[in-house]
C-alpha cells in the first residue's frame, strides 16, 4: 500500500480524535449555565448540545478553508503531512490536560498554536504566511472581548427591563428560555469548532498532493461533525462545574443572557470566516454578564487563572508541537 494512504490515515485518525476530545472538553461551553441553574437535566442537555452540534458542523465550511490555507501554504510544504500529524498530537495532549485538570482552556488555541509550532520546526519562519496567521491570533483575541462587552450589554439591559418584576416569575420564564439559547449555543459551537479538524484534514489532503484546492469533501465534513457530536456525547463534567459555578453563581436570567452573547459572537465569525475560541467567548460572556449583575460577585481568582490558561496555551503548543515534529523527523524521515 503507498505509504501516503497510510500516513493520511493516520492524519484523519489524529484529527477526528482531536474532533472527538473537543466535543467532550468544550460541551461545557454550550450547558454549563442550562446545567448549573436546572433549565435542563444534564443528560438531556449533553444530547441536545450533541445533536445541534451535528447540525452546525455540517452547515459551513468558511472557517475550515481559513484553518486550511492561513497559517501556512500546505501544497508549498515539504513535509505537510508529517506538520499535521506533530500539530494534532500537541493539540491532544494540551486539549486532555487541561480537561484533566478542569481548566476551560481553547482547543482553537491549542491547534492553531500547534499547527504554527509545527511549521516553524520543519521549514522555518519562512513556512509561516505572516499575514494569515496574525488575522487568525486577533480574531482570537479580540473576539473575547467583544464578548464580554455584549454579555455585559445584555445583562444590563435585562436588568433595567425585569427590576421591578417578581425574581421567581423571572427566573421560571428565562429558565424555559435557556432550553432555546442551550441549542443555538450547541449549533454556533459546531459551525466553527468541527471546521477546525475538516481544515486540518483539508490541509493535509493539499500536502499529499492529493487535492489541489481547500474545498472541503463531504466525507471530511461528515466523519468531523460526527465526531464532535460523539464527542459531546460523552460531557466533560469538571470544566462544567468550572464554568457553571466557579465563575459566580448563576441564575436563569444570567445564563440565559451569556448564551445569547457569547452564540451571537461565533455565529458572526463563523460567518466572516474566522475561528474563534468558543472556550473564551463563552466565558468571557459569563465574566461580562457577572459583571454585570454585580461586579463583587465575580470570582475573579478563578477568572484569572482560566485566563492565564489562555494566554500559556499558544506558546507552550507551539513549542510541544514543535518538538514532537523533530522527533518525527528523526524517527521517520
Amino acid at each position: 500500500m503507498d505509504t501516503t494512504y497510510i500516513v493520511l490515515g493516520v492524519v484523519v485518525f489524529l484529527a477526528l480524535a482531536f474532533d472527538f476530545i473537543n466535543g467532550f472538553h468544550d460541551t461545557a461551553n454550550a450547558i454549563a449555565t442550562s446545567v448549573s441553574t436546572r433549565a435542563l437535566k444534564p443528560r438531556v442537555a449533553i444530547l441536545l448540545a450533541a445533536v445541534m452540534n451535528f447540525v452546525g458542523a455540517i452547515t459551513f465550511t468558511g472557517v475550515a478553508k481559513k484553518i486550511g490555507g492561513s497559517v501556512a501554504d500546505p501544497a508549498k510544504l515539504s513535509h505537510g503531512v508529517e506538520i499535521v500529524i506533530a500539530a494534532l498530537i500537541s493539540a491532544i495532549a494540551w486539549n486532555l490536560i487541561t480537561w484533566w485538570f478542569g481548566i476551560p482552556s481553547s482547543s482553537s488555541h491549542a491547534l492553531i498554536g500547534s499547527l504554527a509550532g509545527a511549521v516553524i520546526s520543519a521549514e522555518g519562519l519562512d513556512g509561516i504566511n505572516a499575514t494569515g496567521f496574525l488575522d487568525i491570533i486577533k480574531a482570537l483575541i479580540f473576539s473575547p472581548l467583544i464578548a464580554f462587552t455584549l454579555g455585559f450589554i445584555i445583562m444590563w439591559i435585562l436588568k433595567k427591563v425585569f427590576a421591578r418584576s417578581s425574581p421567581h416569575q423571572v427566573n421560571k420564564g428565562f429558565r424555559t428560555g435557556q432550553i432555546v439559547t442551550a441549542a443555538f449555543q450547541s449549533f454556533t459551537h459546531g459551525t466553527n469548532d468541527a471546521q477546525k479538524a475538516m481544515g486540518i484534514i483539508t490541509f493535509a489532503l493539499v500536502a499529499a498532493g492529493l487535492q489541489d484546492h481547500l474545498e472541503v469533501p463531504l466525507w471530511v465534513k461528515l466523519s468531523a461533525a460526527l465526531s464532535m457530536a460523539l464527542g459531546t456525547s460523552v460531557g466533560g463534567w469538571k470544566i462544567i462545574k468550572t464554568m457553571g459555578t466557579k465563575i459566580f453563581k448563576i441564575e436563569p436570567i444570567n445564563g440565559f443572557a451569556a448564551d445569547i452573547g457569547s452564540a451571537t459572537v461565533i455565529l458572526v465569525a463563523t460567518m466572516i470566516h474566522f475561528p474563534v475560541s468558543t472556550t473564551h467567548v463563552i466565558t468571557s460572556s459569563i465574566l461580562g454578564v457577572g459583571s454585570a449583575k454585580r461586579f463583587s460577585s465575580v470570582r475573579w481568582g478563578m477568572a484569572g487563572r482560566i485566563v492565564i490558561s489562555w494566554i500559556v496555551t499558544i506558546p507552550i503548543t507551539m513549542l510541544f508541537a514543535a518538538l514532537v515534529f523533530q522527533i518525527i523527523d528523526w524517527l521517520f524521515l
